[in-house]
């Protein structure tokens, strides 16, 4: 499959967002490879987002956020809760603070390699439905922060597109300090996969998905 360069990130985030479903991440490990379908992503765009590290420390061009300023198509890699770790991919024109977290994957290849760093997961649907869970599962760590998507050892690739009908647009998860950031629908998941990390059960009620506000 062809793999997605920077390029593909250079443009408006929810869009980069609603296209990653359905792409392939891949992870060089040694001399095997290991990948998952992106089933589930969330989009943080800008320092007016209050779920968005870059709109913590304003003007935000330093620390831990500085790596969303960098410019499309670089990883920015961060700790929660000192222990686990969550994979992003920045979007939109250098100066500008926005990114796409990749929340959930569906294993397709190298699934014994993941079920070494994921003992605890009892079923394969549970290898990487979660950002940590598929850090750990693809050995994603600190090391990939600010490196390219042209990376030889880790990267994306163009996938089965997924069809509108079954895109879920949502709000996003854990980020209720938000203000009135927290209700964005900018979380998007594939509705008929199994490794999504947590459903929207309104939202999936809802008729027409298409039709939702994405702004």
């Amino acid at each position: 499959m062809p793999r997605l360069g920077p390029a593909f990130f250079d443009r408006p985030t929810l869009a980069v967002a609603r296209d990653l479903l359905g792409a392939l991440l891949v992870r060089r490990i040694g001399r095997g490879l290991v990948a998952g379908r992106i089933v589930e992503v969330e989009a943080y765009v800008g320092e007016d987002d209050l779920a968005c590290h870059a709109s913590r420390g304003k003007p935000g061009k330093k620390g831990r956020a500085a790596g969303l300023y960098v410019g499309p198509g670089h990883y920015y890699v961060y700790m929660i809760y000192g222990m686990y770790w969550c994979l992003n991919v920045v979007t939109e024109r250098e100066g500008f603070p926005a990114a796409v977290l990749v929340r959930a994957l569906e294993p397709v290849g190298g699934v014994h390699l993941m079920r070494r760093r994921r003992r605890a997961a009892r079923r394969e649907r549970d290898l990487a439905n979660g950002p940590g869970r598929l850090c750990q599962a693809l050995s994603i760590d600190g090391r990939f922060h600010g490196k390219s998507v042209e990376s030889r050892s880790l990267w994306l690739e163009r996938g089965d597109p997924i069809p509108e009908k079954e895109v879920i647009r949502c709000p996003r998860i854990g980020v209720d300090y938000a203000g009135n950031s927290k209700d964005l629908p900018w979380r998007f998941y594939v509705r008929t996969s199994e490794c999504v990390s947590v459903r929207d059960p309104e939202a999936e009620r809802l008729p027409d998905q298409s039709a939702r506000s994405m702004a």
